[in-house]
């Protein structure tokens, strides 16, 4: 070690920069900083996403003279009360009945109004397996096999929702021309790399640009296996919903998380450098290369002299193909590729983790590594190349004790990633 940076203060200092940056995305607070003028009618609240719950809490007690009512979902076990807001809950990343019952239920909602009446739509990550109108003869069955087969192809987020898009009655604009000729305001949580605002939770009250060619296109170069309704769908006449006119409001994202991630770095006296907020990529690879860039930081003060903390954001992605594989998300999997690339490296130290909390489909959002992350995975009978091979990631984290628990932080700005470099 060098200097004061032990094991214990690098990694104390890596769970508060990403810690702050989860926090600087609190639904509530980003909420009530941006909503519109009060409606001279009522105020409809629809939405979908891991934060849709926390937001409509936000909401609910910014607006107690404003008729509201509504309904949203969110992933199971990130509800919270809402007030005059019902709030649903639904499967992710696979839908299941009940995303389909909030769709219904949202179109529902927002049918009947006038022009005095306000729609606000609260749109976060997460949002599209949560919200589900199956397009054409399609079926909640057909649906989830779609989910799958886009989950394990190493589609890129945008792409996935383009299909999504193709396939859906309610996602690309169509929500919000159920809702004319009411107002619509879309406040949206960004965990889209670059902040495409219409691919969030696909777009529900968004205009949709891309075509059902577009959707064929991606479906036949990650060579999907569609089920024929699918097909049938994307094959027949195409239709766009009406023009629909919404005001759109970011109120948190990747690079606003990042923002905060280098205030708490320089306070710790690290001089930070931020990579960018939409990398994407596969995730060992993004390792490998972030290992490379932290190398040179240690051996050539290039091009940020230690110590320092390399910080980006943005959505990797983890192409399973069709062998088994093994538990892990595009964050411990990341890691994993980078603790074998810096090969036990003096004076670097890591963390990784989606500001959802959950890192792919497991119970941590990320994990730490160190300089002895390799020989304590391999003093506890560990292979990192072979589970890395297996995308095993979260079997060594686990089992040396470096995953990062903070259980459903009811926001999604994407994964956050930070590298600690000493002198």
């Amino acid at each position: 070690m060098s200097g004061d940076w032990t094991d214990a203060r690098a990694q104390a200092c890596l769970r508060r920069i990403f810690d702050a940056a989860v926090a600087s995305a609190d639904p509530r607070a980003a909420v009530a900083r941006h909503l519109p003028p009060k409606p001279k009618g009522r105020c409809i609240v629809v939405g979908a996403g891991k934060a849709s719950a926390a937001m409509a809490a936000g909401l609910d007690a910014a607006w107690p003279d404003v008729d509201v009512s509504g309904v949203v979902v969110t992933r199971y076990g990130y509800a919270v009360p809402a007030g005059r807001i019902e709030i649903l809950q639904a499967s992710h990343p696979v839908p299941d009945e009940n995303s389909v019952i909030a769709a219904r239920r949202m179109l529902e909602a927002v049918g009947g109004l006038t022009r005095d009446d306000l729609v606000i739509a609260l749109v976060s990550g997460g949002g599209s397996a949560l919200m589900v109108a199956p397009a054409g003869e399609m079926t909640l069955t057909d649906k989830q096999n779609v989910n799958q087969a886009l989950l394990a192809s190493g589609a890129t987020i945008a792409e996935m929702n383009v299909v999504r898009k193709h396939l859906s009655a309610i996602k690309g604009g169509r929500l919000a021309a159920a809702a004319r000729p009411a107002s619509v305001v879309t406040l949206v949580i960004s965990d889209i790399p670059g902040d495409d605002v219409a691919a969030i939770a696909s777009g529900p009250t968004l205009p949709d640009s891309s075509t059902r060619d577009d959707a064929i296109e991606i479906v036949q170069r990650h060579g999907l296996q569609l089920p024929p309704a699918a097909w049938a769908v994307l094959n027949g006449e195409q239709t766009r919903p009406p023009p629909c006119e919404t005001d759109v409001r970011i109120i948190a994202a990747p690079w606003m998380a990042l923002d905060a991630a280098a205030r708490i770095a320089r306070e710790e006296g690290l001089t930070p450098l931020i990579l960018g907020d939409a990398l994407e990529g596969e995730a060992r690879e993004a390792g490998i290369v972030i290992s490379g860039i932290a190398r040179s930081v240690a051996r050539h003060a290039h091009p940020v002299a230690a110590p320092a903390v390399l910080l980006s954001g943005g959505e990797t992605t983890v192409s399973i193909g069709q062998e088994p594989f093994g538990r892990g998300g595009r964050n411990t999997e990341f890691l994993l590729g980078m603790t074998i690339a810096l090969a036990g490296m003096d004076n670097i130290w890591a963390i990784a983790g989606d500001s959802d909390g959950i890192d792919g489909t497991e119970d941590a959002a990320g994990a730490l590594i160190g300089p002895d992350t390799l020989q304590r995975a391999r003093t506890a009978g560990l292979d990192p190349r072979r589970l890395l091979v297996a995308h095993d990631s979260y079997t060594l984290f686990d089992r040396i004790g470096d995953l990062v628990r903070t259980g459903p932080t009811l926001t999604n700005v994407n994964d956050i990633r930070a590298v600690l470099i000493a002198k």
